[in-house]
Order: structure tokens, then C-alpha cells, then sequence
């Protein structure tokens, strides 16, 4: 079964590049964010905070990572590490904030303006960007879970003659009438009995 490790890379195209570019957003929007009044506090652009790299920087770079494994790798092993790594990134964008609450180190600050808008940068910073990402990630380890068709074809074109184990030619035929047989009498016994 170690031929079926070789996957074709467009499995993971589609998935890989929205990981990436889902990365990129979560660890760059806090520093263009306030650009556009769309930031937690510190509301500066490009302010460097302990809280930011904990909870934006680093899950970011987690999805990033994740997503070039799964956009990149012609093995299933490696594009499926890949997608844990940005499940798991993903999870931390959604499970970090209401995490770092609790403990006593830095935190992600306070977001800026009004009801709607504070609820558009926690989707946008957190919950709703940690869920795709965890949804694509997910959707990818699907996609490399499943042995396809021409996996098992290259795979069987790999194998030796030597390696390939034969059944005996006579057994199948026996077993055939056999299950036949079987059949036929108990189809017969069956209308016997309604009789």
C-alpha cells in the first residue's frame, strides 16, 4: 500500500491556496486593519504586540505553512500533516481570544467602534476566519484521505511480478458454482415452502 501514498497536486490546489491566502489574512490584518477603521486596540498600523503574535501572528503562520503542504506536497502524508497544521491554526484563531481572557498574559485588545462593526472584526480577526480556515483545513484531509482510482492504478504498475501474490486459477471457478448452488437450492426451497 505504499504506492497509494503518491498523490497527484492538484488534489490540494483549490483548498492549499485559499489556506494560504486565509493565513496571510490573519496575520497581516491587524497591522493594515486600521488603515481602514477595522482593528483592535492598539489601533495603530504595524504596532507590534505580544498579544498580536500570539494570537494572530503565529496561527497565521500555522495556516500559511499548513496550506503550501497541502498545496505543494505530492505525498498524502505530508498534505495531510499539513491540513492538521491549519486545523489546528484555525481552531487557535476561534479558541484564543476567549482563552486569553482567562489566563493573565497579554491579550488581543478591545476591537474599535460600534456593535456592528465590533462584531464584523471578531468575524473577520477571529471566529468566522478561524472556522473557514478549520472548514477548508478539514475539507483537504477528506480530499487526501480517500485512495483514488488512479492512485491504485500507478500503484499496481509499480509492483514487481515477484511482488504480486496469484490465487489459485481453479479455486475461484469452485467457489463460483459453489455460491451458484447455493443459491439455486435455496430459491428453491423457498418457493417449496410458500407452496
Amino acid at each position: 500500500m505504499t504506492g497509494t501514498m503518491w498523490v497527484p497536486r492538484s488534489r490540494g490546489a483549490v483548498s492549499g491556496t485559499l489556506l494560504v491566502l486565509l493565513g496571510v489574512w490573519g496575520a497581516f490584518i491587524p497591522f493594515v486593519g486600521p488603515y481602514f477603521d477595522y482593528a483592535y486596540t492598539p489601533d495603530n498600523t504595524w504596532d507590534y504586540t505580544t498579544g498580536r503574535l500570539l494570537l494572530e501572528i503565529l496561527p497565521g503562520a500555522g495556516v500559511v505553512l499548513g496550506g503550501l503542504l497541502v498545496l505543494g506536497s505530492a505525498n498524502r502524508a505530508a498534505a495531510m500533516l499539513g491540513g492538521w497544521l491549519a486545523a489546528l491554526s484555525g481552531a487557535w484563531f476561534v479558541l484564543g481570544v476567549p482563552l486569553s481572557a482567562v489566563w493573565e498574559s497579554p491579550t488581543v485588545g478591545e476591537p474599535i467602534g460600534g456593535t456592528t462593526r465590533q462584531f464584523l472584526e471578531y468575524v473577520g480577526f477571529f471566529g468566522g476566519l478561524g472556522v473557514t480556515i478549520v472548514f477548508l483545513a478539514a475539507f483537504a484531509l477528506g480530499r487526501f484521505a480517500v485512495v483514488g482510482v488512479r492512485e491504485v492504478e500507478r500503484a499496481a504498475q509499480a509492483v514487481t511480478p515477484e511482488e504480486r501474490v496469484t490465487t489459485a486459477p481453479a479455486a475461484a471457478p469452485e467457489r463460483e458454482r459453489a455460491t451458484g448452488w447455493r443459491r439455486f437450492s435455496w430459491r428453491r426451497s423457498r418457493h417449496a415452502s410458500t407452496r
